[in-house]
């Protein structure tokens, strides 16, 4: 077999096996990010065992996916592979920090250091909207756990000041966090108010004079 020959023979077979292995971790992405997303929608409705299983999955997902772009690194930390990884982290932490549970580092879930991150940064976005079911109900001291805990996130993200190129956009998502911090504790702060203000209220009218009868 001549040269060129033997370089086709070569090339295809190379090009058939990533194909082959970045078109299942296509697959195995969308999957991810799906059972991501329903264990988030699971957790804020307090579906334990319903985010669990989802969780489940999602890690099952990612093994498969480590697994089959093994031979592949480039595909592995391509956008997409990792973009699924990060929903998935959002995902375990925002059960974690929700139900008051250790989070597990990055060498636990098996992930990348930026992929973790960057779910992380997106975590805080999660916990707004469940203190602002609970708020709907009046103010909680639950509230007060969740942001102070947005604030150790973004306490811990700033100092990640590393290029772009390191941390695959994490800066973008740490600039955002500050406006969705503030905002919570805006609304943390206006129910408390009105709380003390209810109250203030309610006090006032146990002292009235009962009217003659």
């Amino acid at each position: 077999m001549d040269f060129y020959s033997h370089l086709f023979e070569l090339s295809h077979q190379d090009f058939e096996a990533r194909h082959s292995a970045r078109e299942e971790a296509l697959k195995h992405s969308r999957l991810l990010t799906r059972h991501a997303a329903q264990a988030i929608r699971a957790i804020h409705r307090s579906e334990t065992a319903v985010a669990e299983g989802e969780l489940a999955s999602c890690q099952a997902l990612l093994e498969k996916v480590k697994e089959n772009l093994h031979p592949f690194p480039d595909l592995y930390y391509s956008g997409y592979t990792q973009d699924a990884i990060k929903e998935y982290v959002e995902a375990r932490l925002t059960y974690c920090l929700i139900l008051e549970l250790s989070l597990p580092l990055p060498t636990e879930l098996g992930v990348e250091f930026s992929t973790y991150l960057r779910g992380m940064a997106e975590t805080p976005g999660e916990l707004r909207r469940r203190c602002l079911d609970i708020l709907r109900k009046g103010y909680s001291n639950e509230v007060e756990r969740l942001l102070a805990h947005m604030d150790e996130i973004y306490a811990l993200l700033v100092t990640m000041d590393y290029p772009d190129a390191i941390t695959n956009g994490l800066r973008h998502s740490t600039d955002q966090l500050r406006g969705i911090i503030e905002r919570t504790r805006a609304d943390i702060t206006i129910s408390l108010g009105e709380q003390h203000l209810e109250q203030a209220l309610m006090n006032f009218e146990k002292k009235l004079p009962n009217p003659p009868g």
